[in-house]
């Protein structure tokens, strides 16, 4: 399914009723993408899910959401083929994949006095799995499903931790390592199709997956202090920038990291000086 101007463009969000997620579908429905939605919230959590979808119609744009485990196979085929009957009913395609899911077990490698608990094989799977290695499967499916040609996007979302150490963050990092070398090898197999792959490396910002990292506070004063800009990253921010390389003019960034941290990774981390 290649791109013209005549098809209804659509962003297919994995994570799409919090932070990055959440940000990125307002961003894009702005841009004139339809929003197809996947998303893992409780009863308590739908209202949020409910008026984000009010928001987008007001835009003028359609959404389809689903409230399921993103990483599940089987779901992953339910929501393909309902979106591949909506895309097909509106001559749409979709022009943006976005990765956005942040579940993943914090704990130790190697046990202390304080931590006695470690990471166990299956943690460590199910974190590689959902942070990681369920990009590649999306991909392939919305291919093999003929669902997003030429002119897509493939977006998958990094952070500094997959190139440092923090406390509790070995599995998450290792993850965020993988996402970058899936997305370099899906940037050079999907170019004969038309369509990129890049990461997207937001700087630290506050959002529900942040608050789950231990030292949580010491993070936000840390970055706060490096950033040129003294603030931290919000997922606007973030979100602003997936939608600028979801335009065409775009098409010639592919394979690589894309900072949206205001500067703040390329301060040094221990300098506390003042400008």
């Amino acid at each position: 399914m290649s791109h013209n101007n005549n098809e209804e463009r659509y962003a297919l969000i994995l994570g799409a009723s919090s932070g990055f997620g959440k940000a990125s579908a307002r961003a894009l429905a702005k841009e004139g993408f339809h929003i197809i939605g996947v998303h893992l919230d409780r009863a308590a959590g739908m209202a949020q899910v409910d008026e984000l979808r009010e928001e987008i119609h007001g835009m003028g744009r359609r959404t389809l959401f689903f409230n399921c485990n993103a990483a599940d196979e089987g779901n992953r085929a339910k929501v393909l083929a309902e979106a591949k009957a909506e895309l097909e009913e509106n001559n749409g395609t979709i022009g943006v994949l976005l990765h956005s899911l942040a579940f993943g077990s914090l704990l130790p490698i190697i046990p202390s006095e304080a931590f006695p608990k470690v990471l166990t094989k299956k943690q460590m799977e199910m974190t590689m799995d959902v942070m990681a290695n369920s990009l590649v499967y999306w991909t392939q499916d919305c291919v093999a499903n003929g669902v997003m040609g030429e002119g897509a996007r493939v977006f998958g979302l990094t952070s500094a931790g997959s190139t440092r150490c923090l406390p509790m963050y070995g599995a998450v990092s290792a993850a965020k390592a993988a996402m970058e070398a899936y997305v370099r090898q899906l940037a050079y197999e999907l170019a004969p199709h038309g369509i990129t792959a890049n990461c997207i490396r937001a700087g630290v910002t506050d959002t529900p997956a942040l608050r789950k990292i231990p030292g949580t506070d010491e993070i936000i004063s840390s970055a706060t202090n490096r950033n040129p800009y003294e603030r931290l990253t919000t997922p606007e921010d973030a979100a602003n920038v997936i939608a600028l390389l979801a335009r065409p003019e775009s098409y010639w960034i592919n394979g690589t990291i894309v900072a949206a941290d205001g500067g703040e990774d390329v301060v040094d981390m221990t300098w506390k000086g003042s400008r």
